[in-house]
């Protein structure tokens, strides 16, 4: 029944040593000059073998973050259709924040500032959507009897996460670079925490199966139509 709630759980510890693996290795290869200004993420991930390294974590993060995005989809779902399109919003949004990590991951600051940037808008700002609609859900979809502490939880997180994002290109053009840069930081670690949060609710499932089945067409044809369903099995 844990067995699940060690994936949002693996993504957050994951992302939050492998941010700090890139930084690490950065300073020590010199790529960045951290007593002259502290540097952005997208920095210390400018240069080899820091960038490579970044890229592979980023689409490893991609690759969980749409794994938890669609279990949690399909068990919001699975508790009723109240909140049908709330949750396909959720699932779009997820689907889309993953992309741009894996974008800004693959493209570089050096190699495309353009495409980087994309990204990392779609990463930050589509991210940040799909959190204050999960906090949604967490109150509105179904019976829940974790909702009373981890909603609170979520509010304060997404919170500041806002505040994090806001502060960011506040301080960025003000001529703040080291406090923008550390409110990125703390930005992305809040959202690997809450990412992890969702080890509350996916503790509850027992099993998460995925079916592919062939039909045969009606009228006795041919034709053969696929089939595809996705169950969350919960206790």
């Amino acid at each position: 029944m844990w067995a699940w709630a060690l994936l949002p759980v693996l993504l957050a510890a994951g992302g939050i040593v492998g941010i700090w693996t890139v930084y690490a290795i950065s300073v020590s290869n010199n790529s960045v000059n951290v007593t002259a200004k502290f540097p952005f993420i997208s920095e210390c991930a400018a240069y080899q073998p820091e960038s490579a390294v970044f890229c592979l974590f980023c689409n490893v993060w991609a690759s969980l973050i749409i794994w938890v995005v669609v279990i949690r989809y399909q068990q919001v779902r699975d508790l009723g259709d109240q909140c049908r399109r709330a949750n396909l919003a959720a699932l779009v949004l997820g689907f889309i924040a993953a992309s741009g990590v894996s974008i800004l991951g693959s493209f570089p600051l050096k190699a495309s500032v353009v495409i980087h940037l994309f990204g990392a808008y779609l990463a930050f700002f589509v991210g940040l959507a799909y959190f204050w609609v999960q906090l949604w859900l967490t109150y509105k979809a179904g019976p829940s009897q974790d909702r009373h502490w981890v909603g609170p939880w979520r509010v304060a997180l997404c919170s500041l996460c806002t505040l994090f994002l806001i502060g960011m290109f506040i301080l960025k053009p003000a001529g703040f670079r080291s406090q923008a840069a550390i409110s990125e930081w703390a930005m992305i670690m809040v959202f690997f925490i809450l990412f992890g949060s969702f080890a509350v609710e996916f503790r509850h499932v027992d099993r998460f199966q995925v079916t592919v089945q062939k039909q045969d067409g009606a009228m006795g044809s041919n034709d053969v139509s696929t089939k595809r369903s996705l169950v969350v099995y919960q206790s």
